[in-house]
């Protein structure tokens, strides 16, 4: 399956648009995270635990929006969008959405 940013595929064309697909993933910060980065912030550097939350977070949530366009049928997803939010109260949840177009592609 091809993933890309991109509004089309290089040197493919479009046979059909399928439809909008997505996937989320919401993630809760562990508290010992949560002191780590506030150290982190406090001291200067980055806050390595984040940073894998979110890796894992947009890892979780591509897969899930790949699955719903291999379930239509697409050869690719194009115009991905991957966004991340704090949820929860206080933020304490961090959820990563993606989106895209499930397309199939000619042969």
């Amino acid at each position: 399956m091809i993933v890309t940013t991109t509004h089309t595929v290089p040197h493919r064309e479009t046979a059909e648009i399928l439809g909008v697909v997505a996937g989320e993933a919401v993630l809760g910060a562990n508290v010992f995270r949560d002191i780590f980065a506030g150290i982190r912030d406090f001291i200067g550097g980055r806050a390595g635990g984040y940073q894998n939350v979110l890796r894992d977070g947009r890892h979780m949530a591509l897969q899930d929006m790949t699955e719903e366009a291999r379930a239509l049928g697409a050869d690719a997803i194009v115009g991905v969008d991957i966004d991340y939010e704090a949820v929860g109260q206080n933020g304490s949840m961090l959820m990563v959405s993606v989106n895209g177009t499930a397309v199939r592609l000619t042969r």
